[in-house]
């Protein structure tokens, strides 16, 4: 028994439309964890007074940066600003380095959209 529609041209559809989907942003992962999401909270909330106003703010920040870096590119960044802050030459490497100051950059940037969008 023979197919009428020849069958590469379908395949070639289905692996076409099957790389698109596998084309992924940083908020279609949703990769941050809960603890991760809620320690952010809490920290703006601090930083921002302790209202529900800030509850939701916060918590719109947090959505957005998950939304254009990756976890991993965020908690690289955390490292860089936690590490940055110790005063030997531990700190200099994480202060001088081109990739910390990359994911820095980063994470900066992904605030201040976060701040556009929700403050």
């Amino acid at each position: 028994m023979r197919c009428a529609v020849p069958v590469g041209p379908i395949v070639a559809t289905f692996v076409a439309v099957t790389a698109l989907a596998g084309t992924v942003r940083a908020e279609d992962l949703n990769d941050y964890p809960t603890s991760a999401r809620a320690e952010y909270v809490f920290g703006c909330m601090k930083a921002n007074g302790e209202t529900r106003q800030a509850i939701s703010q916060c918590s719109c920040s947090i959505d957005v940066i998950a939304s254009i870096i990756p976890y991993d590119r965020y908690v690289t960044a955390e490292t860089v600003l936690s590490m940055s802050q110790v005063k030997s030459n531990l700190g200099t490497q994480f202060r001088t380095s081109e990739q910390a100051a990359n994911a820095l950059n980063d994470l900066r940037r992904a605030q201040a959209e976060a701040e556009v969008r929700c403050f």
